[in-house]
């Protein structure tokens, strides 16, 4: 279990969920810090490193997207999951174009948090602290880019496709693969369209190295993508 080694931010303004979470998540080996408002999770955000921020989507001060759209610029890597009403689809589909890696609709049974949780942090962690290709560095640790020595400006889901494309360099990565990787169960919301944008994205930032040196991205006919070195 990731639990022991995983810090967690609860941004919640219900003193009675955030007691049970509070107990829920510390019986689990967490560690959690809360914070109230938007203000409050910035802040923290900026003072402390986090694997993953816990956010309810409306606040009495401040907003829920605002805070994932703080998570992902300070700190790439650190996970975002939303808590969202039963029937709000319209806030699910905006969390996830803001970077957010999944979405958990109130109300909610603590095992299913739970096995959210950990399998946002599976799937967003891992053992190695850098990865080369070619001349592309990523630093896993600090979610960085590097392209021979410059740093690339990467938004939270090119950063994640570039990390999903770098983990199975070679292999071909299927359209539904990505989705699964990079919003888990809301991916039945992004069309083909939207990720075929992501990769063109992708492709341009990595087009700014040299071709010889530089991994490129080919597109699978009715399969998927593979990332060559």
């Amino acid at each position: 279990m990731l639990g022991p080694k995983a810090r967690i931010l609860l941004v919640e303004d219900d003193p009675g969920i955030v007691t049970t979470l509070g107990e829920l998540l510390g019986a689990e080996g967490y560690a959690m810090c809360h914070a109230a408002t938007q203000r409050e999770a910035v802040d923290l955000l900026g003072q402390q490193a986090f694997d993953l921020a816990l956010v309810d989507v409306t606040l009495a001060e401040g907003n829920g997207f605002a805070v994932c759209r703080a998570a992902k610029d300070l700190s790439p890597q650190t996970a975002v999951v939303f808590v969202t009403a039963s029937d709000d689809e319209l806030n699910t589909v905006c969390g996830l174009s803001l970077g957010a890696d999944d979405y958990i609709a109130k109300p909610f049974r603590p095992r299913e948090l739970l096995a959210r949780i950990e399998a946002v942090l599976r799937r967003t962690h891992h053992v190695a602290r850098s990865l080369g290709l070619g001349s592309l560095e990523i630093d896993l640790e600090r979610g960085r880019v590097v392209l021979e020595g410059r740093e690339l400006a990467l938004s939270a889901v090119e950063y994640r496709l570039l990390l999903l494309f770098a983990t199975h360099a070679g292999g071909i990565v299927t359209r539904d693969a990505m989705r699964e990787a990079l919003w888990e169960n809301a991916g039945s919301y992004i069309e083909d369209n939207t990720l075929s944008v992501y990769v063109k994205r992708l492709r341009e930032r990595l087009a700014e190295g040299d071709p010889a040196r530089t991994p490129r991205i080919e597109t699978v006919r009715g399969m998927g993508y593979r990332l060559h070195e």
